[in-house]
């Protein structure tokens, strides 16, 4: 079973890529994949050494028919094999530098980037970016604001790749733009009524993403695939080995190949959230990258790590960042009263716990 996840001092940039790529395989940050019955790696998993940043690297196992990409875009690694064609394929890998151009926050000219500067002015955006705002309001309402893509104005302020900290004067000036009532979406139409609040769709593009991906894999007639994007995962069908795919949850306090818990799946998503994932220690205290809305600063959670399995990816992105603002007691009991969700938490003691009537095994 492969398996790796992120170190918390380092974080994930381009330079990096292919170092991170070497000797990884079909894996996401905190989850990862094999065939339930097969002690080979799955088909189809991609390597690459050697390249220039940004590159696609691309793969094909011929008699199995299995196709990989493996590429950087949204500041992750992505990785996708399926039994597909290279040109379904491609299709695919094209289809996420789209959505990099549109919902990145730092990319000039992305949708993001222009409301964030339109300074309260309305922005025509794409079809997809309107769809994946107004999801990320639908999380907003139903979570009380804990989970709130206004959190740009506090986000853009942190830098947990190069260990930035804000001052405290930063932070209480950019919290009151703090506030997803001030999102307005109309048809293809965006508005910020507060003009000095800002976007930031990291808690949720992955999740958006993957499931557009996943959809376009079957529209092209594809049945079995695995994708990866940091650490959202998806499997579709069966496993290249002809068995049911099997997901690995690693262990935050272990090494990349640790792994805590196990569950079969088929045509559909886990998303593993961890405070390990990046952060960075300045004066003798670890500042983690979940930020929570209500403070402006990281929050302050009794959880390491949580494991969500939902049909949606996008569902699962969103209730990842939710569960941690909840804490380890409220968070079971959310995810033990919604049956879209099953979940594996580690808390801050290191135990291992799950929600009720799941398909996790503990290991």
């Amino acid at each position: 079973m492969l398996t790796h996840g992120f170190s918390c001092s380092n974080g994930v940039s381009r330079r990096g890529f292919l170092n991170l790529l070497a000797g990884f395989g079909v894996a996401a940050g905190g989850l990862s994949l094999a065939g339930c019955g097969s002690s080979s790696a799955a088909a189809g998993s991609t390597n690459a050494a050697g390249g220039d940043e940004g590159t696609v690297h691309a793969s094909a196992v011929s008699d199995d028919q299995v196709a990989s990409r493996t590429l950087f875009v949204f500041d992750t690694v992505v990785s996708i094999s399926a039994q597909c064609s290279e040109e379904l394929l491609d299709t695919v890998a094209e289809r996420c530098n789209y959505f990099e151009s549109k919902f990145s926050r730092t990319v000039e000219g992305s949708d993001i980037w222009n409301i964030n500067n339109a300074k309260g002015a309305t922005v025509k955006v794409a079809a997809e970016t309107a769809e994946c705002i107004t999801r990320a309001l639908e999380y907003a309402e139903a979570s009380g604001g804990l989970f709130d893509i206004t959190i740009g104005a506090v986000s853009s302020l942190w830098d947990f790749v190069e260990g930035v900290k804000p001052t405290e004067e930063a932070v209480a000036a950019a919290l009151p733009h703090v506030g997803y009532g001030c999102v307005e979406v109309d048809g293809d139409k965006v508005t910020l009524s507060d003009p000095d609040a800002m976007l930031d769709l990291g808690g949720i593009a992955k999740g958006y993403i993957c499931d557009d991906l996943v959809r376009i894999l079957r529209d092209g007639g594809c049945a079995n695939a695995s994708l990866s994007l940091g650490g959202n995962v998806y499997v579709m069908g069966m496993s290249f080995d002809g068995d049911e795919w099997n997901v690995g949850v690693q262990d935050p306090n272990g090494e990349a190949d640790s792994v805590i818990a196990t569950i079969p799946a088929t045509d559909v998503s886990l998303v593993t959230s961890g405070l390990y994932e990046r952060c960075f220690e300045q004066d003798g205290i670890k500042y983690y990258h979940i930020l929570d809305p209500r403070t402006g600063y990281p929050v302050k959670t009794d959880l390491e790590s949580a494991s969500i399995r939902c049909e949606s990816s996008t569902t699962a992105d969103a209730y990842s960042t939710i569960l941690f603002l909840l804490g380890h007691d409220a968070a079971v009991s959310l995810v033990d009263a919604d049956d879209r969700f099953e979940a594996v938490f580690v808390n801050d003691a290191g135990a291992v716990t799950q929600s009720s009537g799941n398909l996790f095994t503990i290991l």
